[in-house]
């Protein structure tokens, strides 16, 4: 009769370390680069969908659209597009794709919510559009915008894991093993450092929020006074 096998051997972390750290830093470089390519696609589409209220509905049709499939349906539609179901470019653009609407939203709310007596503010002061944009709109903007990214952060890098299934998938590459083998040990650390980094990355969002828009955090006061 076999004895049981323990629910967590450290001697796995200790031996494997290399291998863990190798999926921790392919965990965050999918992250950051999905997080990236996704700002960079979902402002400009925000900002022509807040301007252009005929346009919102394709936008965030889309956007919708992208983030409903189910990840192993678009890994699938992605393949004959990118030549190769298990590749970087079909892991990157379905993550970024789940970012899209969440920035989107995110973005276009916090642009709503701009008073109307600081756009008619800077009317006064004789800002173009372009420029009461870029001076106005967009800073006050950026607490729904951080809202935003905090929330496609979070959502990406549990998104990763899933990347495993087409060889990818950072730290889902130890919770797949351990699936695989019946081996709790990988399942745990792969779990365990994906919320921690999600955590980390949150509380890092946090500080640069509070660096950019160190107004917001006055009114905070204020408003508790």
């Amino acid at each position: 009769m076999g004895t049981a096998q323990p629910f967590f051997q450290w001697s796995y972390v200790s031996s494997q370390w290399s291998q863990i750290g190798a999926d921790l830093v392919q965990h965050i470089s999918l992250s950051l680069l999905a997080l990236g390519i996704g700002l960079v696609i979902s402002i400009p589409l925000a900002l022509v969908a807040w301007r252009y209220r005929l346009l919102r509905p394709p936008v965030f049709g889309l956007a919708s659209a992208l983030y409903i499939i189910p990840s192993l349906a678009l890994f699938a539609i992605l393949g004959p597009i990118t030549g190769y179901v298990a590749s970087y470019p079909t892991a990157e653009i379905a993550l970024v794709g789940y970012t899209l609407l969440i920035l989107i939203w995110n973005t276009v709310a916090g642009l709503n919510a701009v008073p109307a007596d600081a756009r008619e503010a800077a009317t006064a002061m004789g800002y173009s559009p372009a420029s009461a944009l870029v001076r106005v709109d967009l800073p006050l903007a950026l607490p729904y915008v951080f809202a935003g990214l905090r929330v496609a952060t979070a959502t990406v890098i549990g998104l990763v894991t899933v990347t495993a299934l087409i060889g990818l998938g950072g730290l889902g590459q130890q919770i797949t093993y351990g699936f695989n083998i019946g081996y709790y040990t990988p399942i745990i650390v792969g779990l365990v450092l994906s919320v921690l980094l999600a955590a980390v990355c949150d509380l890092l969002l946090v500080g640069v929020q509070r660096l950019v828009i160190p107004w917001s955090r006055s009114a905070r006061r204020g408003q508790v006074a």
